[in-house]
């Protein structure tokens, strides 16, 4: 005999987790179904929490942050596990369980571990090793089932040479050297880590920049840093044609003929939907080549009393998104009046080192939409914040409309640009304009203060512009 509940969800990631309790806070009976041991899926568990704890770890235990500062060199010593770093991450891993677990507990969710399949629309089976299977029925449905890492057929991952990013967290040792296959997030991240932690890093992408979906001035401008600060090699631009482990080590090559030989290949190139043991086609679910479900702008599948949310329907697959996705689609799934959309403003951050952060528009995107926009730009070398830390490179760029001076978007690199990217998000959010930046009183010595400067400095670009036309200069406010 089934249960049946008002929501089924499949997964217990931040989608899952976040549209579970949306619809229960709202009186529903609510069901949670996780196929690991515990809740949180690749953001808690072997991706976005594990990664940032390694590259906090590392850069504190390399001493990247005082080098150069007190005339003191810190090296890493050689055989030190990645095991040997993520005390700290079983820490925060452990406490986000707790965290997760008592939300279920606090909103009454039935939680049930197994692994779920459709059996048709309304129903699913429910299988756990060694125990009976189990149906569980619902009115509506949630699959929140996230992505994992691509692995094409002509890649010999074996989890010990050739890796992809789930294999990080397990590493035995810190490689001497470390070839990165792919210049996007992931890719980038991983090579900033391992670089910190002493290894000699190359980054090999067929790409013609670095993070190619953020500006060029991002990309251009993270390379000259992790080549002069890290060390790390990148070539850009390269086609590969093969990928080998021989007698421990790998070897990648080129087109050209070129062979790359490391300890480790992190081959990070895209990742796809964990939808292949769901059995949507028996309830009629459609998803793309890559496995990703698609969905319409309510976050409803092509059968209308399943959803879907977070990494498993594809960009942006940030843990930030996919709870507001959820949350968006449970509003709708059950009339909700309580939340109707995600916030078109969507920051995005990328914890390489230096941090890459953007919201809005970039100057190029302003630029082929046909605005009239100007740009300001504050170089963190001149914060004061900056010198104190050490960390003096990266900037505050601001995008905005020249005739009324509204935002419409920024960009930062640099330290902590992951955290002071929110001033940029709300201002933009409210419609603001450089004014916020020119009135707002900023804590002195702080890095958002790069901010003010970068709205004067549009301020000024535009009096030059103004001037160069034979304009009137508009008021000096600086």
């Amino acid at each position: 005999m089934s249960e049946h509940f008002d929501l089924v969800v499949v997964g217990a990631g931040p989608a899952g987790e976040k549209g579970a309790a949306q619809a229960a806070y709202f009186g529903k009976r609510v069901c949670l179904i996780e196929r690991a041991p515990k809740p949180g899926g690749t953001a808690v568990n072997n991706g976005t929490i594990p990664a940032n704890t390694l590259r906090e770890s590392g850069v504190l235990m390399s001493g990247l942050r005082r080098k150069g500062l007190y005339g003191v060199e810190f090296h890493v010593q050689p055989d030190l596990s990645v095991a040997d770093f993520m005390q700290r991450e079983r820490q925060v891993v452990e406490s986000a369980w707790r965290d997760i677990e008592d939300n279920l507990a606090r909103h009454q969710i039935t939680v049930v571990q197994g692994a779920a399949c459709f059996t048709s629309p309304q129903a699913l089976e429910i299988t756990r090793h060694g125990q009976d299977s189990r149906s569980i029925t619902g009115d509506i449905f949630l699959v929140a089932t996230g992505s994992h890492p691509w692995r094409p057929a002509n890649v010999p991952f074996d989890g010990a040479v050739v890796i992809d990013s789930t294999d990080v967290p397990t590493m035995p040792a810190i490689p001497a050297r470390l070839i990165v296959v792919g210049g996007g997030t992931i890719g980038c991240t991983y090579a900033c880590i391992f670089a910190a932690l002493g290894a000699q890093v190359t980054i090999v992408t067929g790409r013609e920049r670095l993070l190619a979906q953020l500006e060029h001035e991002v990309g251009d401008a993270l390379r000259q840093e992790i080549t002069r600060r890290l060390g790390i090699h990148v070539q850009l631009g390269v086609e590969i044609t093969g990928i080998e482990a021989k007698e421990g080590l790998g070897h990648v090559t080129s087109s050209d003929g070129t062979t790359l030989v490391a300890e480790r290949v992190l081959y990070c190139v895209g990742r796809e939907g964990s939808t292949a043991q769901l059995g949507l086609d028996n309830a009629g679910v459609a998803t793309n080549a890559r496995g990703f479900i698609l969905v319409d702008e309510r976050y409803r599948t092509s059968t209308t009393n399943i959803y879907a949310a977070g990494d498993v329907i594809g960009y942006p697959g940030r843990a930030s998104t996919s709870m507001e996705q959820a949350r968006v689609a449970m509003c709708h799934a059950f009339g909700l009046r309580y939340k109707q959309a995600v916030s078109s403003v969507v920051p995005y951050g990328v914890w390489t080192i230096p941090e890459v952060a953007t919201v809005g528009m970039s100057e190029q995107e302003a630029r082929a939409r046909g605005l009239d926009c100007e740009i300001g730009r504050a170089d963190l070398r001149h914060n004061a914040r900056g010198q104190i830390l050490g960390e003096t490179t990266g900037f505050v760029k601001l995008v905005f409309n020249r005739e009324d001076q509204q935002l419409l978007g920024a960009t930062v690199v640099g330290e902590g640009a992951c955290e002071i990217i929110h001033v940029a998000s709300a201002v933009l959010a409210h419609g603001g304009s450089l004014d916020y930046f020119i009135q707002a009183v900023f804590s002195y010595p702080s890095l958002t203060e790069a901010y003010k400067y970068a709205a004067y400095d549009g301020l000024q670009r535009l009096q030059k512009r103004i001037r160069a036309s034979g304009g009137l200069a508009a008021e000096s406010r600086g």
